[in-house]
């Protein structure tokens, strides 16, 4: 059986495992993401560490890392994300590569998402699938007949930055973008709007004593009013759902999927907000190909980036 090391870069942490060919993690161990100067260098230097821990008990075929965009996976380049500050062309396939004398290959966290779950979760068993992170931001990665859409330069699947409205949430730095309206950053934005509306109506003091002041909402706080049944929470949910099914209706249009699987919002919040999508993309796609696609949340939870990690070191999608 093959063995592999994994390495899941995040803004914040950074995790590097030994996990074999089925997805059995053996060892895992994680630390804080170096931040500030020369922060990549020494997170470098910590998984370095780590790895060669771990080879040293169980030799490995290979490497995979799973980072945060933009990236170039053929050069295997770190191409200054947003959640890494510093981290500005940094070789790092090059790096791990000369550090251990196996391949090492390199993927944006989206298209690993995607391949996780295509490999071991909900896209199992298809081989057009799309995976919408719907966390933090809007990132997707696309299987087409079996492989990753990866585009020219490694931006195929950044569907956030598509435009749905002239006006709305701000996502991808562009108002009323996909990532605006369907992500949890847009949700809290627009919470926030509904919440500063209703504190013209009803007062200031009467609106926090039941919600918090807008600029402070998340995310997380319009899942949780949700599904306590708050009428502006899901007032929120079904706009958010309603534009992920004139999101999806264009992407179902132009790669006729089996299977759109959602992550993180998608996975706590469910029909209520994939119901609006449905009933969008059943007026607006192709009827045809709305029929055989199917909406469903991810199924990996917590461990997909574990999962993504080591699809990125088998290599096979390619």
């Amino acid at each position: 059986m093959d063995h592999y090391i994994g390495i899941d870069i995040g803004g914040t942490k950074t995790a590097v495992l030994l996990i074999t060919e089925n997805g059995e993690v053996l060892e895992r161990t994680q630390f804080a993401t170096y931040t500030g100067k020369g922060g990549w260098q020494k997170t470098v230097d910590g998984i370095k560490e780590l790895a060669r821990q771990l080879i040293e008990k169980q030799p490995v075929k290979s490497v995979g890392i799973s980072c945060g965009g933009p990236l170039d996976s053929k050069k295997g380049l770190i191409l200054s994300p947003p959640n890494l500050p510093g981290w500005d062309n940094v070789p790092i396939t090059d790096i791990f590569t000369g550090e251990f004398g196996v391949p090492a290959y390199l993927e944006n966290d989206a298209n690993a998402g995607a391949l996780a779950e295509w490999k071991f979760g909900a896209g199992k068993g298809h081989d057009n699938v799309i995976f919408l992170t719907f966390g933090t931001g809007l990132g997707a990665g696309i299987i087409v007949n079996g492989k990753l859409l990866s585009g020219t330069n490694d931006y195929g699947g950044e569907v956030g930055h598509i435009r749905l409205d002239d006006d709305g949430p701000i996502g991808y730095h562009k108002r009323g973008s996909f990532e605006g309206f369907c992500s949890g950053t847009g949700l809290a934005q627009m919470m926030a709007f509904e919440l500063l509306c209703l504190s013209e109506e009803i007062g200031k003091e009467a609106m926090l004593e039941k919600y918090k002041t807008p600029g402070d909402v998340t995310g997380r706080d319009v899942v949780e009013w949700a599904k306590s049944g708050d009428e502006l929470a899901l007032k929120v949910v079904e706009k958010s759902g309603t534009y992920l099914g004139k999101g999806l209706s264009v992407l179902i249009d132009i790669i006729n999927p089996e299977l759109i699987i959602v992550g993180s919002m998608g996975v706590r919040l469910g029909d209520m907000l994939f119901d609006p999508a449905r009933k969008v993309i059943a007026g607006e796609a192709v009827p045809g190909a709305a029929e055989v696609c199917e909406i469903v949340p991810a199924s990996l939870g917590e461990a997909i980036g574990d999962y993504a990690a080591l699809c990125v070191a088998m290599h096979d999608y390619k």
